[in-house]
């Protein structure tokens, strides 16, 4: 009397799940219930939830909530979600422009060491070629002025497995820097930059000026320099430059190129 099977009806059909798509800026969509179309331009969050930005062929932007097969892209439903922000990608470049190492350790100290004239120096040298001087266990020290380095040689007893590179500055010849550090022996190199200050070794393009202005013989140089830049005194001064240093580039060829035969030098073997 019932005519056929009476449990046909309870038969049911899987639904076919809506598929999730990722809403990435200028995907074309349409809305399902006003029938606006247009592209994604952005998002927007309220206490209402969370919304799509939509804009059209005419520039009119639209906010529609996300909602599970709210869309329709070629005529088929799906439903938007909010694209996932990929992971910054780590610098596969070192400040000096080489390989960097991941996971790094820091090596053990080796015996030779790469010393310069003042903190200035030791700090730019630390922001550009830290890492490789980590990788390869090199100590950098600070010599508070050339004129310690026959005493610090003495003490330090250069040999072999015991190498010391010298970083100076205004190393020209004729000057009192390159009557200091010739004749040294040969597990000692020293190595330089024409330019009066480490300062002046940064590109003045990174700090922001034309050219490093002329100071006379006889004035104090990072103080005539902050005058005629204004920038207060040598210590503001010194937080521009350093802040101006973010790799290599920043730096002009004399001093990467001394300081990368340094770490060559002491880090070579013998």
């Amino acid at each position: 009397m019932y005519g056929g099977d009476i449990y046909a009806g309870h038969n049911r059909t899987k639904k076919t799940p809506v598929p999730q798509v990722a809403a990435e800026r200028d995907l074309v969509v349409e809305d399902a219930a006003s029938g606006f179309c247009g592209a994604v331009v952005g998002f927007d969050r309220s206490y209402d939830g969370e919304f799509v930005k939509l804009e059209d062929g005419r520039g009119a932007v639209r906010l529609f909530a996300l909602r599970e097969a709210a869309f329709l892209i070629d005529g088929r439903p799906v439903t938007l979600v909010r694209p996932k922000v990929a992971a910054p990608k780590q610098p596969t470049r070192s400040a000096s422009g080489s390989t960097r190492v991941e996971g790094l350790r820091a090596r053990v100290a080796r015996g030779s060491r790469i010393w310069v004239e003042g903190v200035h120096d030791a700090a730019l040298v630390e922001r550009v070629w830290g890492h490789d001087l980590r990788v390869e266990g090199v100590v950098v020290e600070h010599l508070e002025g050339l004129d310690n380095l026959g005493a610090r040689l003495t003490e330090f007893g250069p040999g072999p497995g015991a190498r010391v590179g010298v970083l100076v500055d205004h190393l020209v010849t004729g000057s009192k820097e390159s009557q200091l550090t010739t004749g040294l022996g040969p597990h000692v190199l020293v190595t330089g930059h024409p330019f009066v200050d480490v300062w002046q070794a940064v590109r003045p393009a990174a700090v922001g000026i034309e050219a490093w202005p002329t100071v006379p013989r006889g004035e104090d140089w990072k103080t005539g320099i902050c005058r005629r830049l204004g920038w207060g005194t040598p210590q503001e001064g010194w937080r521009r430059v350093y802040d101006a240093v973010d790799s290599f580039r920043d730096l002009e060829a004399p001093l990467i190129g001394a300081v990368e035969r340094l770490i060559d030098f002491v880090t070579e073997p013998e």
